[in-house]
């Protein structure tokens, strides 16, 4: 009977995308920080009952803005962001910086 390797999601990262700090696998990693604000934010938005464009009304902004970061096609600054978590969804915004 064969068994198959267990790997890790570095490691695979690693052998597929390049080690940390190549420039491939720092794209994957940016692009997978813009993913999960949108996803978290779409879950907070669905937790809070919102429609997409309650939460844009709240917060002074589109509903296709708002579908934009959930979707990943948009960016969202850091002060958008904020205003979108305290205003529209009545919560809190907390960032760090890992070294």
């Amino acid at each position: 009977m064969k068994t198959k390797k267990v790997t890790t999601l570095d490691h695979f990262k690693d052998q597929h995308y390049g080690l940390v700090g190549s420039a491939e696998r720092d794209a994957l990693e940016a692009g997978y920080e813009h993913f999960k604000i949108g996803a978290m934010l779409h879950e907070a938005r669905l937790q809070k009952g919102l429609t997409q464009e309650e939460l844009a009304t709240k917060v002074g902004t589109t509903r296709s803005y708002i579908s934009k970061i959930e979707n990943n096609i948009k960016e969202v600054r850091i002060s958008t962001l904020q205003r979108i978590v305290e205003l529209g969804l009545g919560g809190h915004l907390e960032l760090s910086i890992k070294l």
